[in-house]
């Protein structure tokens, strides 16, 4: 009979097409899943990999055998997460991706709390501006917006991402306070460049009535990372739009202004994904619940909402740049 290794190395190497990548996601050495791999090939008598310098595929033989083991794989790593969740107290190791600046603004400092209710968990967490493959990749969890649904996976909604258009109050201080979205365009712009397209992105924003206008920048800094956005902001360097959880605190402390304030986009939600499974590792499920009681014991869904507060009838007025109330933040994909 196959060991467990034997498929799980021919598995995500076959998903990664890499030997070390398959390790890397398996917590093994290279030479590991080579030799776990070599060993099925010689049990089932057939080669399922072709291998050279750069790159490795499957053979026709090993393209059906993957097909064919897929849902046996997942109902053994499933039946042996049961086990694990029927031992007791949730333990092991916590593989978490959340983007760096709403991680460690938010989600950090949740750990002496969750650590102290469980001590046996061991936080792995990844703070990367990208949304990661949570099964390829073997995450417990991740935290973020943006990220497409594949499948077996889930999402639980924690938070709006509402973007603001934010500046610095000396910045503010020598313009004239534009009256609508289009008007930033007579402001110096602070962009963001989409990493995956190469190309800077462009939002539309709406107020509380539901008109919607084009958000038109003058691009006088380019970047590719919203924590650099906000640095650039905080120089007073012109005019950005940031996911409101990355600039609360500043806005709270009056470092930054909004400059449209009855203006925001709306970018979706910040969102806690997961993989479905039937018996899901008690770590994980007691680390969703976690999460998702404190947003809501902070009410960080009503924070984070950069949409005014005023009624519709008074959107319309021009206003000067205001601090927002407090709200706050954003998500993985996001930053």
């Amino acid at each position: 009979m196959e060991t467990l290794a034997n498929l799980e190395s021919f598995v995500r190497s076959a998903e990664s097409r890499s030997f070390s990548e398959a390790a890397r996601r398996l917590a093994l050495t290279p030479a590991a899943v080579s030799r776990n791999v070599a060993m099925l090939e010689r049990n089932v008598g057939v080669r399922l990999f072709q291998r050279s310098t750069r790159k490795l595929t499957l053979t026709e033989a090993g393209e059906r055998f993957l097909v064919s083991i897929g849902g046996t794989l997942n109902a053994l790593q499933s039946a042996i997460a049961a086990v694990s969740s029927d031992s007791g107290t949730p333990a092991g190791p916590l593989k978490v991706s959340m983007s760096p600046t709403f991680g460690i603004d938010y989600i950090v400092p949740l750990l002496p709390a969750f650590l102290a209710r469980y001590p046996l968990i061991r936080p792995d967490w990844y703070f990367e501006n990208r949304p990661v493959d949570l099964i390829a990749e073997g995450y417990d969890a991740a935290i973020g917006g943006g990220f497409e649904l594949a499948p077996g996976v889930v999402s639980r909604a924690l938070a709006p991402i509402h973007l603001a258009a934010v500046a610095s109050p000396a910045f503010m201080a020598s313009q004239r306070p534009p009256a609508d979205p289009a008007g930033l365009a007579g402001l110096q712009g602070i962009v963001l460049r989409s990493s995956a397209t190469g190309r800077v992105r462009q939002w539309v924003m709406r107020d509380a009535a539901g008109a919607e206008v084009p958000a038109i920048f003058t691009e006088s800094v380019v970047v590719n990372d919203p924590t650099a956005m906000r640095a650039a902001v905080l120089l007073g360097l012109g005019v950005a739009l940031l996911a409101v959880p990355d600039v609360l605190p500043l806005l709270e402390r009056g470092e930054l202004v909004r400059v449209l304030p009855q203006w925001y986009v709306d970018a979706g939600a910040i969102s806690i994904y997961y993989a479905t499974r039937s018996q899901m590792p008690a770590k994980t499920r007691v680390f969703i619940d976690f999460v998702v009681e404190a947003f809501e014991r902070g009410q960080l869904g009503r924070r984070f909402s950069g949409s005014p507060a005023r009624p519709p009838s008074q959107q319309g007025r021009r206003t000067s740049p205001t601090i927002l109330s407090p709200h706050p933040t954003a998500g993985k994909g996001s930053s």
